[in-house]
């Protein structure tokens, strides 16, 4: 078949005519392939396109992500993404499953992915595509080829940043390099051998995950930058100080001390800006890459038929509220960056308002393979919102987060609609918290205890309630358990 008549016929499928149906054959040349890439820990404004957006508003004016930005302006760029838990595990199995953590059995960082669980990979794998994960996997301490990829090549936890050893199918290997380097020559020598046959790829990098390395070659970069204030720096999340585990767990969490300062980006008071530095050049460190696997696509004549997406699995604080790391309910942790690019059927430049989900990505993938998601799925193809036909999409989604032994988090239960949010922590009704997001998008001002304010702490309960019951929501046996006596 001509191209041009090939590129008909996509759009037809496109548009919904005939043409498309949800058990197309398997064997369809018209289906697209799939590069998933996310990051490790990358806010969503942590794109230079965002910062120009932004203006006097951005933090982070001096930021570069000329490959990033060259994504969105070949494609979409999503104002509006979230994940449904602000944690790399949880989130990781969220895009994989297509379910919330309280569904999928991942509530933390130590659980191991359950065996046999359908994931985008296995079922696309099922209806004849190759396919591949490369870089960070991150789930519990899991070792062995990554369950539903025909290949992979990955490292167990977080590896390290320099001359990390990968197994490849299983079987370890030793590199040399930045560790982001190397999972995009994995990457590229997949996509070499997938010419030919529909493929999922999903790369996970490292960056820009605590201790913050950046390759040698950016080590100097921003030398003298540094963020732009923010209203919500002086704000206090209300269990900052009031939350620990109990005295007699004290010594095993001292015992990681250091770990978990890495992990949340230094001291309570605020990072220091070498660090920050160091987070926005592992970010450029990830923008070089993406820019190897755009041209690869480009080099290897798969770039038109390829859907690619790029994201993370969270955000991050940098002093926000006082706090590093991520976890809890705020925009900054919550909110991910979110591009998408599938040329053959435009959209050049677009921005998108609508929520998108990390939940969404599995449905999404499945929807434009035509294969039909199993009814356990909890996400939605932004197939409509891509259309603009979102006439019946989303305003607001619930956000979950488990206690996770050793950090001083307690288990968060949120509601965000497009124009406010309430914050809820079971067990402590004294730090609920309600935020007019329009008014006060740095969410600085706590509406719960105001009486002028009451409808809106009922409404916003009430969508609680609602979202709570369309989702199952139950406490996961997985969880840790809140330890007794965690208020301090």
């Amino acid at each position: 078949m001509p191209k041009k008549d090939l590129f008909a016929v996509a759009l037809v499928l496109w548009s919904g005519g005939s043409a498309w149906t949800q058990d197309a054959s398997p064997a369809s040349a018209l289906r697209p392939s799939f590069l998933f890439v996310y990051a490790d820990d990358q806010r969503w404004d942590a794109l230079s396109a965002v910062q120009r957006e932004q203006g006097e508003r951005g933090r982070f004016p001096w930021l570069e992500t000329p490959n990033l930005d060259r994504l969105a302006a070949g494609g979409v760029r999503f104002r509006n993404a979230f994940v449904v838990c602000a944690l790399c595990s949880p989130s990781r199995a969220a895009f994989l499953t297509g379910r919330y953590n309280h569904q999928n059995g991942v509530a933390n960082n130590h659980t191991p992915f359950p065996a046999g669980q359908a994931t985008v990979a296995s079922l696309l794998r099922a209806a004849g595509y190759k396919t591949g994960y490369v870089g960070k996997w991150h789930m519990g301490q899991d070792k062995g080829q990554r369950p539903g990829f025909d290949h992979s090549a990955s490292y167990i936890a977080h590896g390290r940043y320099d001359d990390c050893p990968f197994e490849v199918n299983g079987e370890r290997r030793e590199t040399k390099g930045w560790v982001d380097d190397v999972s995009t020559d994995f990457a590229i020598e997949f996509l070499k051998e997938s010419r030919g046959k529909p493929f999922l790829l999903m790369v996970g990098y490292k960056s820009p995950h605590g201790p913050f390395t950046p390759p040698e070659r950016l080590a100097k970069k921003y030398a003298e930058a540094e963020p732009r204030p923010v209203p919500n720096l002086s704000a206090v999340a209300p269990y900052r100080g009031k939350f620990a585990p109990p005295r007699q767990e004290k010594k095993a969490k001292n015992k990681k001390k250091k770990e978990a300062q890495a992990d949340s980006g230094g001291a309570p008071s605020g990072p220091r800006p070498e660090m920050v530095r160091n987070y926005f050049r592992t970010i450029t460190g990830i923008d070089e890459n993406v820019g190897r696997l755009l041209a690869a696509l480009d080099e290897l004549a798969l770039a038109e038929d390829t859907v690619v997406v790029y994201s993370s699995d969270n955000g991050f604080y940098l002093g926000e509220h006082g706090l590093g790391d991520k976890r809890s309910a705020y925009d900054e942790a919550m909110r991910i960056p979110l591009l998408w690019r599938y040329p053959r059927l435009g959209g050049k430049g677009r921005t998108i308002d609508a929520m998108a989900l990390n939940i969404d990505l599995a449905p999404t993938f499945l929807d434009l393979a035509g294969v039909a998601p199993p009814a356990s799925i909890q996400g939605r193809s932004w197939r409509p919102i891509l259309e603009g036909k979102p006439a019946d999409w989303r305003r607001s989604f619930l956000y979950e987060y488990f206690y996770e032994r050793n950090f001083a988090v307690p288990t968060v239960l949120a509601v965000r609609t497009q124009a406010a949010k309430l914050i809820r922590y079971p067990g402590h009704d004294d730090w609920t918290e309600v935020y007019d997001l329009k008014a006060d998008p740095y969410e600085t001002r706590n509406l719960a205890a105001d009486p002028e304010r009451k409808k809106l702490l009922d409404e916003l309960q009430a969508e609680l309630d609602r979202q709570s019951k369309a989702v199952e929501f139950k406490a996961p046996e997985s969880a840790d358990k809140e330890p007794e006596g965690s208020r301090s």
